[in-house]
């Protein structure tokens, strides 16, 4: 059935006309109508006519509707200019006579019916009009008091559970509201551990726990007390469809840990990280995935940022020397590394008959060797650096053993000292890690490996300071290297955490053979390829273009310049045979229009007035190189290489050439771009290309300085076509 056009008795053609197709939504026997929908007339007189021509009486309880699928929304003044020309709209039932039909079917419809109204309510209540109606109508009100009184069961309480939340999303409504029998309410549907339970129930009712924790003023600790972590950990066991329960859940997780005080998020980290529960993520969450990506990737994001957010009291925290337990774990260090059974020894009585530690202080690389306290006043890392330290010895102190005692044994100049890389590397970790910032919207990545240990940060160092000390040997380093061996072990572990690797096994795997060798190798290819990329850029291309004239220029100047100075050449009598210890000068005059030259000595460089020959530049008829040079015919029995000689062509009939033959190449490239140069021709020799590309590089590079760290496009974006006219429209409310 084809559509029929009507049309506005009183529209003109502009540009506020559309033309826009209205469908009827369950009803084939109306037929779509085209309309010239003129944006100035008010949307009743449309829905007016519609009506007329379907034969509809009340049309005040109806209203057009968006029909594509990612967008049903009803039409109103404020969102009318989202009509495109060409748009297919649907007629529907408004929004006040749909809420009317639904509240009557909720009330006193049989129990299909108000399932039936509560599907419908679960899909329509996403649309901000209808929203608005559906709570100044007492709506929202009434889905909450049926729930909390268990009216609504099976799939009533599910689609009442969807509409609360879609209602609650559009921030009409304060979280404020809800008392506590409600939230008592929506708390055992997730406490509940019944198999029987429909998952839609539980994704929306730990949806609806997250945003009471983050949203309402003092709600959130009621709800601490009716959610346990434990029964929220069992949500991540269960197999479901999606993700979506687990996303949830541990988006709730993350609210209460955000909302909680310093010993709370204490008590949660301490159950997140003990063995079983970190299992259950790693096996549920994480190992099946292969990289970040979605919204669960996100909340395992927050999990891991606020979880190593713990550490920032100890990072911010500066040393005191007057705090007896710190000043105890500086004495742990020092006993691990030498009052250890293997490192007894006769000069370690002596040391303790002494009475001093100063020496063994200097040995472990504090740079305050009398007061090593004083080396964790920096924050960060402050005194995070001396727990990390500490924790690898009392773990691994072999290593750290080993680690000391080859300091101890190297020059001065060659100490990696323990002390001063510990500090920084625990400021490099932080800083890699974001330790102290909030969680971003944006963020996705997490690492695996934090979901593995219970103490995975100081885990991580432990490694890092183990590769820290290879790295120090293989480039050989000195003290005033450490800043340079600090940077490539700052990329060697941001490399290695970017593999995405799923455990601390994988991570030193990856990390032992991230060498330095290794590192230089990526750097290097990594700067040829981008160097090969802007090449090829379409933007490079056309920056090239427009400075190669100016480098070209800049050769050309400098070749007449070595002209100018003049060289010294070995003088040749016909057929290539040299004259023995005969040179000639030759040079050119400041005007670069005459050639002045004569003979001289092995040494002197004669001056414009001393060579008395003369010939000037307009004489030139053209430059001929290698075997074409009239000096250069029938070199049989001559040793002498062809491919350094050049002849000067004259005008002349006397004088037919001036012929060369340079001392290497370099002087034959610069005299035979020179005369070029001086003919208008162009510069062609193996230097001039040399010259050229070397200095377009350099050029092209210090023009991209300010673009240092942006990747440029190999095609410029393209420009958007221009509107079909100017006459914005503009929305004042």
């Amino acid at each position: 059935m084809s559509a029929k056009p009507i049309k506005m008795p009183s529209a003109t053609k502009d540009s506020t006309i559309l033309k826009i197709a209205v469908e009827m939504l369950n009803a084939p026997d109306k037929v779509p109508q085209l309309i010239e929908f003129d944006q100035s007339q008010p949307l009743s007189s449309y829905i007016q006519l519609l009506c007329k021509q379907w034969g509809l009486l009340d049309p005040e309880n109806y209203a057009l509707q968006f029909s594509e699928s990612n967008n049903q929304n009803y039409i109103t003044e404020k969102n009318r200019n989202e009509i495109k020309n060409g748009s297919v709209l649907r007629l529907e039932q408004s929004p006040a006579k749909t809420v009317q039909d639904i509240l009557a079917k909720i009330n006193n419809g049989s129990e299909q019916e108000q399932t039936e109204a509560l599907c419908k309510l679960s899909t329509v209540s996403s649309d901000l009009t209808f929203a608005l109606e559906f709570i100044n109508k007492k709506g929202l009100s009434l889905i909450i008091n049926n729930i909390e009184s268990g009216r609504f069961k099976g799939s009533s309480l599910k689609y009442a559970l969807v509409t609360f939340v879609e209602l609650m999303d559009h921030g009409i409504i304060s979280w404020d509201i809800l008392e506590n029998q409600f939230i008592n309410r929506v708390a055992s549907f997730v406490s509940n551990q019944s198999n029987t339970q429909d998952p839609k129930v539980i994704q929306s009712c730990l949806s609806i726990l997250e945003n009471i924790v983050l949203n309402s003023s003092g709600k959130n600790s009621h709800v601490e007390k009716e959610i346990t972590i434990p029964s929220l950990i069992s949500h991540l066991q269960k197999t479901y469809q999606d993700s979506i329960i687990q996303q949830n859940t541990i988006a709730l997780i993350n609210a209460i840990f955000l909302k909680a005080d310093m010993t709370k998020r204490r008590t949660i980290a301490a159950t997140l990280s003990s063995k079983q529960v970190r299992n259950v993520i790693y096996e549920n969450l994480i190992g099946p995935r292969e990289g970040p990506g979605s919204e669960l990737d996100h909340q395992l994001y927050v999990l891991q940022t606020l979880t190593l957010g713990l550490l920032e009291p100890r990072m911010r925290q500066r040393a005191d020397s007057q705090e007896q337990e710190s000043q105890e774990k500086i004495k742990e260090l020092r006993k691990i590394a030498f009052e250890n059974d293997n490192n007894c020894n006769v000069e370690v009585t002596t040391r303790r008959q002494m009475g001093s530690f100063s020496k063994d202080f200097k040995k472990l690389g504090f740079m305050f060797e009398i007061d090593p306290i004083k080396d964790f006043n920096e924050v960060p890392p402050g005194m995070l650096a001396l727990d990390c330290m500490l924790y690898f010895a009392r773990n691994y102190p072999e290593d750290y053993a080993k680690i000391v005692l080859e300091n101890s044994c190297r020059a001065d100049e060659h100490e990696c000292p323990f002390g001063k890389t510990s500090v920084e590397l625990v400021k490099q970790l932080c800083d890699i890690l974001h330790i102290g910032e909030p969680p971003s919207e944006q963020g996705i990545k997490y690492h695996p490996l934090f979901f593995t240990h219970d103490h995975p940060f100081e885990e991580l160092f432990c490694i890092c300071i183990v590769l820290l000390n290879k790295t120090w040997k293989e480039m050989r380093a000195t003290t005033e290297d450490f800043v340079k061996v600090s940077s490539v072990v700052r990329e060697q572990i941001s490399r290695a955490l970017s593999a995405f690797p799923k455990g601390f096994d994988k991570f030193r795997q990856k990390i032992n053979q991230l060498t330095y060798t290794e590192i230089t190798q990526i750097w290097q290819q990594e700067r040829t390829n981008r160097e090969v990329w802007e090449s090829r850029a379409t933007p490079i291309i056309e920056l090239k273009e427009k400075i190669t004239p100016e480098i070209i220029d800049l050769i050309q100047q400098q070749r007449l310049g070595v002209l100018v100075g003049g060289t010294r050449f070995k003088k040749y009598i016909s057929r290539g045979q040299r004259m023995k210890d005969k040179f000639w000068f030759v040079r050119l005059s400041p005007n670069h229009k005459i050639l002045h030259y004569g003979e001289c000595d092995e040494k002197s460089t004669p001056s414009l007035e001393e060579l008395t020959t003369k010939l000037a530049v307009a004489d030139i008829k053209c430059v001929l190189v290698g075997k074409e040079c009239p000096h250069m015919k029938d070199l049989k029995g001559r040793k002498i290489n062809p491919h350094l000689a050049f002849s000067l062509i004259l005008k002349s009939v006397e004088v037919p050439s001036l012929d060369f033959v340079a001392p290497d190449e370099q002087i034959f490239d610069y005299w035979t771009d020179g005369i070029n140069a001086l003919l208008k021709e162009k510069m062609c020799s193996k230097s001039f290309e040399n010259d050229l590309e070397t200095l377009l590089s350099m050029d092209i590079k210090v023009r991209l300085l300010d673009a240092e760290g942006i990747d440029i496009p190999k095609d410029p974006p393209q420009i958007p076509p221009e509107p079909e006219d100017y006459d914005f429209y503009y929305d004042n409310n």
